[in-house]
């Protein structure tokens, strides 16, 4: 098929996205309060994952409903041209996830975090931004591109997954499973104001341990205060943090690497009182890192800092614990997905796409640094709205969303040398 030939199919594609079935499909998930509480048996996915599953099924898609671990399912659907044969052709994966964050206390929200009211143009609720509007615009997308392209030499896989807010178990066992093999490129449907995000930052969570010997406040000659030992290590990584900022400079789309603080505790775990020396103290670390930075060059120099503290006092016992690690991802410009999502900006939207960067870890990272998978983060929402109260989505972005999605899966799959080399 020729570039003018594609070029139309997917304006088609584009303009059969129906914006009511984008906004009522939003609608309907944000009313499913698919919020993961540990402890109460019926808050996690379940629902949200059930109503997706049958909508899916609905349209036409072969789909699978997996258990991650009990309650929490992932859900994966694939549509295909009649013309796909799976060892020539491309296939295309959306991503999403069913949890959001809680919507903490009610009475702070001017609009009911569960009622998904469209007001003004907006559409609010949790989850609205995160992500459920990805979601509907990645399904409107899917339907459109069948409604108009049935024949198409090629395969959409919609990988919709559990617990990104948490752990991300949903994507890594979605990896695990071989699902994301034959992946040629997945568009990340996270909020990114419509933009294209090539580079998203890395994460280290680190737990630091400080050993002493518990004592009477008014005795501490008696025991061995491990504070500050803590104290020091914070006063270290904040240097640590300066040579790297210096270092690697200010990425263009993520800007600067943190090494920040987040979490003091003495004791680390027990009742906190003025008078006793406590016989422990933690501190956590949230380390955001961008391209030109390496994990293990940064855990090296933590260690360092706690051996340095450690040749100070012999008395001080320092533990470093990682507690999960999550690596910076950057995907080519000249990537096919990458450019398909460029044309299909001028061809759906009818401007120069824009650019940004991710400024937090999405199920993206793994399915990049694990799978192999080429990404490109964009979807509709502020990208500051998340997790704030009466969060919200504007209908517009959403199916300009849905838009670009239908005119990037036709340029993607059909595009000239679009033969898989997966």
């Amino acid at each position: 098929m020729s570039g003018r030939a594609t070029g139309e199919l997917a304006r088609r594609a584009a303009e059969a996205v129906d914006p009511t079935r984008a906004v009522e499909l939003t609608q309907a998930l944000v009313r499913i309060r698919s919020v993961f509480e540990p402890g109460h048996p019926e808050s996690n996915e379940t629902a949200a994952a059930t109503y997706l599953a049958a909508v899916l099924r609905k349209s036409g898609l072969r789909v699978t409903v997996q258990e991650v671990v009990p309650g929490r399912p992932n859900v994966i659907a694939d549509w295909q041209g009649t013309g796909f044969r799976a060892s020539r052709h491309r296939t295309l994966m959306f991503e999403g996830h069913t949890d959001v964050v809680t919507e903490g206390d009610r009475s702070g929200w001017t609009h009911d975090p569960f009622a998904g009211e469209v007001v003004a143009s907006r559409l609010y609720g949790r989850g609205s931004a995160d992500m459920k509007a990805g979601i509907a615009a990645a399904v409107t997308a899917v339907e459109a591109v069948a409604s108009t392209a049935p024949d198409l030499a090629g395969r959409i896989r919609l990988g919709i997954v559990v617990d990104e807010e948490g752990m991300m178990i949903g994507i890594k066992d979605f990896i695990a499973r071989g699902w994301a093999a034959g992946i040629d490129g997945a568009i990340i449907c996270e909020p990114e104001e419509n933009e294209l995000c090539l580079h998203q930052k890395g994460a280290l969570r680190i737990g630091v341990t400080f050993r002493g010997v518990m004592s009477h406040g008014a005795m501490p000659y008696a025991g061995v205060n491990p504070i500050p030992w803590l104290a020091r290590f914070v006063e270290g990584v904040a240097r640590i943090e300066a040579d790297e900022q210096a270092r690697v400079g200010e990425h263009p789309h993520l800007g600067l690497p943190w090494l920040t603080p987040t979490v003091v505790r003495a004791p680390k775990e027990g009742e906190q009182q003025l008078n006793v020396l406590p016989e422990t103290a933690y501190l956590a670390l949230d380390i955001r890192t961008v391209p030109g930075q390496q994990h293990s060059e940064l855990r090296r120099r933590l260690a360092g800092l706690a051996a340095e503290i450690t040749a100070g006092d012999p008395r001080a016992d320092i533990a470093i614990e990682l507690i999960e690690e999550r690596p910076w991802t950057e995907t080519s410009a000249d990537d096919p997905l990458v450019k398909a999502l460029e044309r299909a900006c001028r061809i759906a939207l009818d401007r120069q796409p824009a650019y940004g960067g991710v400024p937090g870890a999405t199920d993206g990272t793994f399915l990049h640094s694990l799978a192999g998978v080429p990404i490109v983060t964009v979807g509709p929402g502020d990208r500051t709205i998340p997790h704030q109260r009466d969060e919200f989505v504007e209908v517009e972005a959403l199916v300009e969303s849905a838009r670009l999605y239908a005119a990037a899966a036709v340029e993607f799959l059909v595009a000239e040398g679009s033969e898989s080399e997966r």
